[in-house]
């Protein structure tokens, strides 16, 4: 959990730029170091001298809402508010990252929502709401949001791939189909919308949609020991046994579960069906 959280606390660094990130790394190492009193220390003192200071207040904003301390966290953010141009929704984005710290998930959600309607031609806003909602699971509440953030201009494929993966798991497999394939022009060398794809012909039982689809993110991560299993299960599907049982010995020597390669490899030694490969995406695939 922690770790969730401080990834979390540490997206704040990533946008900080070349300028200030002295003072914000060394807050994220005191963070990482099990010092989350002496990091707000410091960034506070930090910003009595440098008010102006945004990925710092930031930062701040978060372990404020890390520590659960949410009214301190509610004045920074009202602080931030001077030091961005008027409608910036960056804000109302720091102040639900504190509130979803401080696991208030439904005040969170709002204030991504308010980041939205703060400004109404930014990505950000839906874009953050979605995201967070469908690593919540509340896919429901993810799709139109992340739709909205695509309509407004978001087309990262961390985006693509999360609306696929909501879609996918609300069974619009066409919806989902088309969210991963735009996923896979945005960024063509990362894996994870090929995985969506592959996923989604399982689901379908289309065996060489999904061959296709494994074997492009084995081009990219060759050693996916689950790609492996994936593109066996196809293999098998497809008639080609012996090509099946070499894919399901590669996985063996990535070191997949042993319990889905004896699965598989039962099916195929007494011709049973062969049910869907076990593994990731649902979605994920290592970088």
């Amino acid at each position: 959990m922690r770790h969730t959280m401080l990834c979390i606390v540490g997206a704040a660094i990533v946008s900080a730029g070349c300028a200030h990130a002295s003072a914000t790394e060394r807050a994220q190492a005191l963070v990482r170091a099990h010092q989350d009193d002496e990091a707000m220390v410091f960034l506070k003192d930090w910003l009595r001298g440098h008010p102006g200071d945004v990925p710092a207040r930031r930062l701040l904003v978060r372990l404020l809402g890390l520590a659960g301390d949410l009214p301190e966290a509610r004045v920074e953010v009202e602080d931030l508010k001077r030091w961005v141009p008027a409608g910036d929704p960056t804000p109302y984005i720091e102040l639900g990252h504190a509130l979803e710290l401080s696991h208030e998930f439904e005040e969170a959600l709002a204030a991504y929502d308010e980041a939205s309607s703060v400004a109404p031609l930014s990505p950000d806003g839906p874009r953050e709401g979605g995201m967070r909602a469908a690593r919540w699971g509340e896919l429901e509440q993810a799709g139109p949001r992340l739709e909205e953030a695509v309509r407004r201009g978001a087309r990262d494929a961390e985006v693509w791939h999360a609306l696929g993966l909501v879609r996918l798991n609300l069974g619009d497999y066409d919806g989902a189909e088309r969210a991963y394939h735009q996923g896979t022009l945005a960024e063509p060398k990362a894996p994870s919308n090929w995985l969506g794809l592959a996923t989604v012909a399982v689901a379908r039982g289309d065996a060489e949609a999904a061959l296709m689809a494994y074997e492009q993110v084995l081009a990219r991560v060759p050693r996916f020991a689950d790609a492996e299993l994936g593109r066996a299960w196809a293999l098998a599907k497809l008639g080609h046994k012996d090509l099946a049982r070499r894919a399901l010995d590669r996985a063996e020597e990535l070191g997949a579960a042993r319990a889905n390669l004896s699965r598989q490899r039962a099916a195929l030694d007494d011709s049973s069906p062969v049910g869907p490969p076990s593994g990731p995406e649902r979605g994920s695939a290592p970088q």
